[in-house]
Order: C-alpha cells, then structure tokens, then sequence
C-alpha cells in the first residue's frame, strides 16, 4: 500500500551520482519534491527529468529541494544526469528500499512506477502524483502544490 498525502515520509539515506550522502535531516526544513522514475535514458524518464532541471530555479525559489530515485547504480545516474545537465541529485536505490518503503507501485509487477511525492518541512507528505505515461506533468503538480503551500 502506498504512502498518501497526510503520512510522515520515510526516512531518506541514500547516496547519489556523486556518492555523496543524502539524508531527510539535510533539508534543514525545506519541502522536498521526490520523484521515483523507473530508470536512467528512457525516453519518459529523461522527459521527465528535463522538466525538472527547466523548473529547477523556480522549483528552489517555492522553497524545494528536488531528488531523483531509480534502481540504477551510481555511475548510470552520473552519466544521466552529466548528458541532460541535471542540476539535482539522483539517489541510488539499487535494493529498491525506499521505493518499497514510499509504497511505489509497480506496472504489471515488472516496471518500477513513476511517483512524485511533495514532502513539507516537517516531513510531511502533501501531494502524491502518479503517473507513468506523462512524465512532464509531474513538475506541473509538482509546482502547483508548492505554490499553495506558500499561501
């Protein structure tokens, strides 16, 4: 069963593309778009990225930190992340631990789904988006959920 909106997020530690550590703690209260996308250079999942990367800059100015999350080693996400000028971390979750632990769902038991989960400053997750075919819409909700957390 999957977390929903109202629920405390996991705790995050995970290391990223450049093995640096990323831990909930680190957001010093920042709200956090995390987005699970199924893996590195498909065609929906760099879609998807790239409009993060474009909003990027008005992503941090509502106050959100942005992280990525799939299966794929460190050395994948690096070279991802180096050929569409990603900006934001992408977490490795080669065990796929945190992706059971945010209760993402899989495609017909194969694909690893593509969630997005607005997480406040507290740790509180405020919007969860899923949607496997339409990666661009997750900034779009993404944004639209933090400018009303601004109000």
């Amino acid at each position: 069963m999957g977390l929903s909106a109202g629920d405390t997020a996991p705790w995050i530690d995970l290391s990223d593309q450049h093995g640096q550590q990323r831990r909930s703690d680190q957001l010093d209260g920042r709200a956090l778009v995390l987005f699970f996308y199924p893996k590195d250079d498909t065609p929906g999942c760099t879609m998807e990225a790239c409009a993060f990367r474009d909003s990027y800059a008005e992503l941090q100015a509502l106050g959100a930190e942005v992280w990525g999350v799939s299966g794929d080693d460190a050395a994948s996400h690096q070279r991802f992340a180096q050929r569409h000028n990603l900006p934001f971390p992408l977490l490795v979750d080669s065990g796929n631990n945190l992706r059971r632990a945010f209760g993402v769902p899989s495609v017909l038991g194969l694909l690893p789904g593509r969630v997005t989960y607005v997480i406040d400053g507290q740790g509180v997750i405020r919007h969860v988006f899923n949607n496997l075919l339409d990666g661009a819409a997750h900034r779009r909700e993404a944004i639209s959920v933090l400018m009303g957390l601004q109000r």
